[in-house]
């Protein structure tokens, strides 16, 4: 059964405009509506204290309080920022937010690789600044982001006709050596292997079962590279055929087992941890997602909107939802703590029923 959602009766005003009149504004700031944030500020003047409207502290009488269109403007009228809300530093985290998205496009739709500077000098930082700023919020560096980004494409030329050299510069990389130094870690396996739909590579797999029902674990050369879950442990094993239709797939010894048995022993209890190497194949976005994801504790849970403020893209939600949806690792990468902004549960690539068990076992549910 799913939580029932908690309805903040101040939460309830419809907003219809752009927060262009006061009595908008006051609006705004009476439901602490979070849609205003940046928007404006308000103070209170028997407090000398501003705040940002979605502010959680007590609502100040209607005659006490002024709007101002930023910090500075309500610091040079002598008020102060709110310890609470810390207004201040929220704008300087959406200022942050937008430099990130900014530089995204340009490393995204850039023809060739774009130095730091070039990228930094473009959205009017400094080189040191940017990269920390960056960094913060995507959760990699500016160089890795594009490197990703480049990878992705990579993927994506290989599966066009054409030669594997002419897939490579339409990626974005400057040469074929450069690219082929470390291939293995960014396919999985050779370009031509991964261009051939995995022909020649080795996957080795096994199939475990578990109180959530069939676990099928498969690993490359690098790590794990597929926890899947199912009623029928043929059709997760022709799932993986399907994903890797040219490769060569290998039951796995009696060393494998025991790495499944691990996985299993993780899969019934995850706040154990799983000591196990794993490979990660995403876009760079998915990889920012997931990584968000591992930071949530088990027997806690975030919402979409929660992941998608933490990677500084607070208005892709969708796209942090289809993010869980393309993780190939079940419970190693926690898509499962991720719920709906009303604390119900949101579907599951591995079937809603599982997600509830796996938070149940967690103690978050």
């Amino acid at each position: 059964m799913t939580a029932k959602a908690k309805v903040n009766p101040r939460s309830t005003t419809a907003h219809t405009g752009d927060f262009s009149t006061d009595d908008e504004r006051w609006k705004a700031v009476a439901a602490r509506d979070e849609r205003a944030d940046g928007k404006f500020f308000y103070s209170v003047k028997t407090t000398g204290v501003y705040c940002r409207p979605s502010c959680k502290s007590r609502l100040a009488r209607r005659e006490n309080v002024a709007f101002h269109p930023s910090p500075d403007a309500a610091e040079r009228e002598g008020f102060r920022a709110c310890k609470r809300c810390k207004p201040k530093e929220q704008t300087i985290h959406n200022d942050h937010a937008a430099i990130v998205t900014r530089a995204c496009k340009l490393i995204v739709s850039a023809e060739e690789p774009l130095s730091l500077n070039e990228i930094a000098n473009s959205v009017g930082l400094s080189p040191f600044h940017f990269h920390r700023v960056f960094k913060a919020f995507a959760g990699l560096t500016p160089k890795a982001y594009a490197t990703a980004h480049r990878a992705h494409r990579m993927r994506d030329e290989l599966s066009l006709p054409g030669t594997v050299t002419s897939a490579i510069y339409n990626a974005g990389f400057n040469s074929n050596g450069r690219f082929y130094a470390d291939s293995n870690k960014r396919l999985g396996m050779t370009p031509k292997k991964f261009k051939a739909g995995g022909d020649g590579a080795t996957v080795r797999f096994a199939v475990g079962e578990s109180s959530l029902g069939s676990i099928l674990v498969a690993a490359s050369d690098l790590g794990i590279c597929a926890i899947s879950l199912g009623d029928d442990p043929n059709l997760l094993v022709r799932e993986l055929q399907d994903r890797f239709p040219k490769a060569t797939l290998i039951g796995g010894d009696t060393e494998f087992e025991r790495m499944v048995a691990k996985v299993v022993g993780f899969v019934e209890n995850p706040s154990g941890g799983l000591q196990l190497p794993l490979h990660v194949q995403g876009t760079a976005f998915q990889q920012r997602v997931w990584k968000a994801l591992n930071d949530i504790q088990s027997g806690t849970t975030a919402t979409y909107a929660d992941i998608a403020r933490q990677i500084g893209q607070p208005n892709a939600v969708r796209a942090v939802a289809g993010a869980c949806g393309a993780n190939t690792l079940a419970v190693a990468i926690p898509c499962h703590r991720v719920v709906r902004t009303d604390g119900s549960l949101s579907g599951y690539r591995w079937g809603v029923d599982r997600k509830e068990k796996l938070l149940k076992v967690e103690g978050a549910r």
